[in-house]
């Protein structure tokens, strides 16, 4: 049975699918490996190192498409490889259903199985494949340590001789993985951490990690059964925005990480709020991607309204790129790991797993 995976577009996505030391994984479970020509070059994974472990280097995509039974990516295919993909071969990766409908309704019509690992039930079996989780961790350092490079001012309390300068204060906005992990890595490196979130079961997280939980006066619980947040009434929004325009007058650094799955970013921080927060301040925004957080958010830019610096990318995990794969090939190999049968040597896909049923794009 054959894995592939195509190098990306490298100007789009520089995480790659398969590393070395997951190939190697795959070949020791009775699996072939072909990968593209240059799959991991950029990455400092040489064609080589990948031929040494047993894996095939193909010069022509068209080869890769007539032997392969898996494909493994990070993102859908361009439409013309799409095009080439074969009746009952199988597309792993994050797919994004909510963009590509179409193209994935096609993908359907040809009987290919396409599995979007964004679509993974939040269960404890699942937890080894969660690449939501696995890049969000990552993100939300990394989100912190750009802001704090454009901040112009120290981030812990220092005492000299001359004076003290204050900590930082920064503030958290949603407190899933990627905002906890900001949280932690503020923390860390100094700074006084205030977080908020429309999930009160994130009060306790976020005080383990020494960050102080803003409570919205009545909050409701607004999470999913899944564990994703969900779109708040408008009395908590009001509410919500009184609180949050009274903090960001003391806060210097905002880390925006709140999104609803399959939906445009909630616009949290309001164009009347920014005329109110300190010159000098800045906002990274996770979910710039999808409209961000906050008024004025645009995608690979820094925009400054009211001596306020606000960034935001298409893709912050280009910025860590081999950390980012490594998790994500993992991931990957785990998920593969739970649809193949090895004492048949075949893919079993059984919809009464929940696993396997949710993350079929049908």
């Amino acid at each position: 049975m054959i894995i592939a995976s195509f190098s990306e577009n490298k100007d789009i996505e520089k995480r790659i699918a398969i590393t070395p030391e997951i190939a190697k994984k795959y070949i020791e479970v009775g699996f072939d490996v072909m990968l593209s020509k240059n799959y991991g070059n950029h990455l400092g994974f040489q064609d080589q190192d990948f031929s040494e472990l047993g894996v095939k280097i193909c010069d022509k995509d068209n080869e890769i498409f007539n032997k392969a039974d898996i494909i493994l990516q990070l993102g859908l295919l361009s439409d013309e490889k799409c095009s080439l993909i074969k009746y009952n071969q199988i597309l792993v990766g994050v797919l994004n259903p909510y963009a590509n409908k179409d193209k994935l309704d096609n993908l359907v019509k040809k009987k290919i199985k396409a599995f979007s690992l964004e679509l993974l039930p939040r269960i404890t079996r699942a937890q080894s494949m969660d690449i939501l989780s696995s890049q969000a961790n990552l993100a939300g350092y990394k989100a912190v340590v750009e802001s704090f490079a454009n901040f112009e001012k120290a981030i812990p309390m220092m005492m000299t001789a001359a004076g003290t300068i204050p900590a930082a204060k920064v503030l958290v906005v949603g407190a899933g993985v990627a905002g906890l992990q900001a949280i932690a890595t503020a923390k860390r490196m100094g700074a006084i951490v205030f977080a908020t979130d429309v999930r009160m079961a994130s009060k306790e997280q976020v005080e383990s990690l020494g960050g102080k939980f803003l409570t919205v006066e009545g909050a409701e619980n607004l999470e999913t059964e899944g564990g994703y947040a969900k779109e708040a009434s408008e009395e908590f929004k009001k509410k919500q925005e009184d609180l949050l325009s009274e903090t960001l007058k003391k806060i210097d650094i905002v880390i925006c990480t709140a999104l609803i799955p399959g939906k445009k970013a909630p616009v949290i921080i309001k164009e009347k709020m920014m005329k109110n927060m300190q010159p000098g301040t800045v906002i990274y925004d996770l979910a710039a991607i999808q409209g961000g957080n906050t008024a004025y958010t645009q995608v690979d830019s820094i925009v400054e309204k009211e001596g306020v610096k606000i960034m935001g990318e298409t893709n912050i995990l280009n910025k860590l790129p081999i950390s980012a794969s490594s998790l994500y090939a993992k991931n990957v190999f785990n998920f593969i790991l739970n649809l193949f049968d090895k004492e048949k040597n075949e893919i079993n896909i059984n919809l009464k797993d929940e696993i396997i049923e949710k993350t079929l794009i049908k």
